[in-house]
């Protein structure tokens, strides 16, 4: 299968000009004429995953390998020694990354995996209403995430509004407009102008947020004539 009709389809699932403007979605790696024989589709892409892969494989990330220039090709180096076996091996490689978080990704990780149901969707951030206690909340989060420790801000012991970005999601606290934000990658500074704006914050981390990518995504592909293969992101994050 050529590589055009398989763009074209995630195009008219999630369009790729949603991407941010920083940003790198898309075709990142092969040409639209180019013929694929299976798709492998992670949260991102390392050189096991792409030496285990048969030859003609496209690789549907979430995270795009090349984000900023590259400027040295040392294939000694990531991400330029995962290009070269990728090439070698006549693989392509697709990113969705902003636009279908916008579209999917975050909604569906809300929904499906966490088990609220969004009421709006502003962009990144999705609202949704419960009346919990803030610990109740934390033990409900963890368990659905399957997360043994997450770090939080209390702010007020009852959570009626939510807000929730997939991800990295700290640098949008200035637009939260809600008794709790839910996302990942806090940094110091966040979680200060969260206690002094009353806004409790449980952060849940960046993979654990976003690994069910493939699995979103593979739901959209399963009537494709392709072999269609989940890759088992790991977290480059361990706790001790």
């Amino acid at each position: 299968m050529k590589i055009e009709k398989i763009y074209n389809f995630l195009d008219s699932l999630s369009p790729f000009e949603l991407q941010e403007e920083w940003d790198n979605s898309g075709l990142i790696v092969g040409s639209m004429q180019d013929e694929v024989e299976s798709i492998n589709i992670g949260l991102d892409l390392d050189k096991d995953t792409v030496l285990k892969a048969d030859k003609k494989t496209l690789f549907i990330t979430h995270h795009p390998l090349i984000f900023k220039p590259i400027k040295k090709f040392d294939y000694s180096k990531f991400p330029t020694n995962i290009l070269k076996t990728a090439i070698e091996k006549e693989c392509a490689i697709i990113a969705m990354h902003t636009n279908i978080d916008k579209t999917h990704l975050n909604r569906f990780v809300l929904e499906n995996i966490l088990g609220f149901k969004a009421l709006k969707n502003e962009g990144f951030i999705s609202y949704f209403e419960t009346d919990m206690d803030f610990d109740e909340l934390i033990l409900h989060v963890k368990k659905k995430l399957e997360n043994s420790a997450i770090k939080v801000v209390t702010s007020t012991k009852k959570i009626k509004k939510i807000a929730f970005c997939a991800g990295s999601g700290g640098d949008l606290l200035s637009k939260i407009d809600a008794d709790c934000f839910i996302s990942g990658d806090f940094k110091y500074h966040h979680l200060i102008e969260a206690k002094e704006n009353n806004i409790a914050i449980i952060d849940i981390g960046h993979f654990e947020s976003e690994r069910h990518f493939s699995h979103m995504l593979s739901r959209h592909l399963k009537n494709f004539p392709l072999k269609v293969i989940m890759a088992d992101s790991k977290n480059p994050f361990e706790y001790k």
